[in-house]
């Protein structure tokens, strides 16, 4: 079965090894994201709201790529490093998934590779 590497240009992903995201048959899998801006750094320091939103996009643009969109996307897993903030991270989460709603998860983390990230999202998709 094929096996299609999106890749979103991160210095990381040769020096870790990993892809955006990996579509195998139907499946498309997103690795973490974090909320990185679209120049570079973070984006939205401090804000668990607009990180999360910004993850949700790269992931969005990462399963586009992919050929699914984020109707397609069935489970979701939400880190963050401070689970008081789950809220602000799940508003955002219920507004790009209102209708599709996918299994998700939260869960606390100690920490990411950048202490600014205050959230990273992974993803599953399954595309006909």
């Amino acid at each position: 079965m094929p096996r299609t590497l999106i890749s979103s240009g991160s210095h990381l992903e040769p020096e870790i090894g990993f892809s955006r995201a990996v579509r195998v048959g139907q499946l498309i899998v997103v690795a973490g994201t974090a909320p990185i801006a679209a120049a570079g750094g973070t984006a939205a320091p401090g804000d668990v709201y607009g990180q999360t939103m910004r993850c949700l996009e790269i992931i969005g643009g990462a399963v586009s790529e992919a050929g699914g969109s984020i109707a397609n996307i069935v489970r979701t897993r939400v880190m963050l490093t401070d689970m008081s903030r789950w809220r602000d991270a799940a508003r955002a989460h219920g507004e790009v998934f209102h209708d599709v709603r996918p299994a998700c998860t939260f869960v606390q983390v100690s920490g990411f590779i950048d202490p600014t990230w205050l959230v990273e999202i992974e993803a599953d998709s399954v595309v006909e």
